[in-house]
């Protein structure tokens, strides 16, 4: 293969651009960031990495709950293949000219990436189309249905890509690579797994080619690339979630000084807030006091926010995280009936999320909370308890949830085993905040719909009071710094507004 045919495209499909054109996901992908610093650094193909959900405009991504808020653009676009989407993803492969085109999808995205295979073939037949992400490693050999995918790939995919790269360009076979499913001679093969990579400090930072390889750099904030994996893998075991058989729930860490080196480069370029995109945020109370007091020794006024387990919140550790910087973090409640949260193996009660909420808010840390609605054994009765912890629970931000079955997880086989999902279940219709989703065994479909609509109106009126609040607060108390108000009355206000 000569260097002109060594190019290699990865591609974020688009999902919240499919809602409205000029919706925006501001942010590098990790998974292409990951990807393209593997292929820089152990093979010389050229790599460009597009995410297709990122418009320079970055008109903010829908903030209402309220459920079908531009659900009939999203499957007009799933069907139309002439919208400008899909003329601005045949755009860039014709110019870039890819011989290997890497999609990375999750479910919700999984129909949008196969719209892309389908793409890249009808521009040039011979391209290889590798497929990874989550989904793909929940459903392996399923996902090859779509005619248009050559090879998935099921795991971790920094050492898989390189040496998928290294045997197509010597025209090798693909029998000794771990960790993927390809087709060959009209039947599919599956090889076996790959191991998980167990130092994860030899793995490059994501962001370290972004400006040589990422498709519109330069349009880009400088927050985009404020989001880092300090940690892969989750201890926890709750029903609904996948990332077990994603990551396995054995926790791999990076060092403090892995983690602490990548932000120092990346306040350099000028990056100011950062997030922890791991499942859970420290997994335990030594780690985030090692990595915490790292932040604090050398990485001085640094903003951070990160999603936390509430089992973890004690005083002593909210304490040490906002010294070290956290100024938002997101804890997952999911219900306000405990039976419903054993049920889910939340291994929390409901109680245990309000003390967690109240330490976290006594130490003037910003907070968000989330709720799911419409789990299987859901009852009327159980969406009531939700419905009195949402309005009871002090927070900042309210994100709301319909329960979604993806395909793969302990969830989706309960409900498929419990008639909840048929065979022709097509995933592109079901999302977090879809119209089309219902799995109750115990509430009927329309009464269910008018329950979650109630609960979508409830939810977005109370982040609309506390978004009011929340500026009202921060300018009154700044004018009233300046207009030399005593501290006391300053105190009274924050009280009385919630801060």
């Amino acid at each position: 293969m000569g260097q002109k045919e060594r190019k290699i495209l990865f591609i974020e499909p688009p999902f919240y651009r499919l809602f409205k054109n000029t919706y925006s996901l501001d942010r590098y992908p990790l998974s292409l960031g990951y990807l393209t610093q593997a292929v820089r650094k152990n093979t010389d193909w050229a790599v460009m990495a597009y995410n297709t959900d990122f418009y320079p405009g970055r008109d903010p991504i829908k903030v209402s709950f309220l459920g079908g808020i531009g659900f009939d653009n999203y499957l007009a676009n799933l069907k139309n293949l002439s919208a400008p989407i899909w003329k601005e993803v045949k755009t860039a492969i014709l110019e870039f000219k890819p011989t290997v085109v890497g999609i990375s999808a999750k479910s919700q995205n999984f129909t949008s990436a196969c719209i892309i295979a389908k793409l890249v073939k009808e521009l040039n037949e011979n391209t290889t189309v590798i497929m990874g992400g989550p989904h793909l490693s929940m459903v392996g050999r399923e996902a090859l249905k779509c005619p248009d995918i050559d090879l998935a790939v099921e795991g971790e995919g920094e050492i898989t890509i390189v040496e998928l790269l290294n045997a197509i360009e010597r025209g090798n076979g693909f029998d000794a690579i771990k960790g993927i499913v390809y087709r060959e001679d009209n039947l599919i093969v599956e090889n076996s797994p790959r191991e998980f990579i167990s130092d994860l400090d030899n793995l490059s930072f994501p962001y370290s080619y972004a400006k040589e390889v990422l498709k519109d750099y330069g349009k880009y904030s400088k927050a985009a690339f404020g989001y880092i994996f300090a940690t892969r893998g989750c201890p926890y075991d709750c029903f609904f979630c996948g990332s077990r058989y994603i990551w396995s729930r054995k926790v791999r860490f990076r060092s403090p000084a892995s983690v602490i080196s990548e932000i120092k480069l990346l306040q350099k370029d000028g990056v100011k807030l950062f997030y922890f995109v791991d499942d859970t945020f420290g997994v335990n109370k030594r780690y985030i006091t090692d990595l915490c007091n790292a932040l604090i020794k050398y990485c001085s006024g640094i903003r951070w926010s990160c999603e936390f387990h509430i089992n973890l919140a004690e005083d002593e550790v909210i304490s040490l995280m906002k010294k070290a910087g956290c100024f938002f973090i997101q804890i997952g409640i999911e219900s306000g009936n405990n039976e419903i949260l054993r049920k889910m193996r939340k291994n929390i009660s409901i109680e245990q999320a309000f003390s967690a909420a109240r330490i976290i808010k006594k130490y003037g840390i910003e907070l968000q909370v989330f709720f799911i609605v419409g789990f299987p054994q859901e009852t009327e009765q159980t969406l009531q308890d939700t419905i009195k912890a949402i309005r009871r629970i002090k927070c900042d931000v309210l994100t709301y949830s319909i329960f979604t079955p993806y395909p793969g997880t302990e969830a989706f086989e309960f409900c498929k085993n419990n008639g909840l999902i048929q065979e022709d279940h097509d995933v592109s219709l079901y999302n977090h905040q879809s119209p089309a989703n219902y799995f109750c065994m115990n509430i009927a479909p329309a009464r269910f719909r008018q329950l979650a609509s109630q609960i979508e109106r409830m939810v977005d009126k109370k982040n609309c009071i506390n978004r009011i609040k929340r500026i009202f607060s921060l300018t009154t108390l700044d004018m009233m710094k300046e207009l030399g108000i005593t501290k006391s009355i300053q105190k009274g206000l924050r009280i009385f507004m919630g801060r």
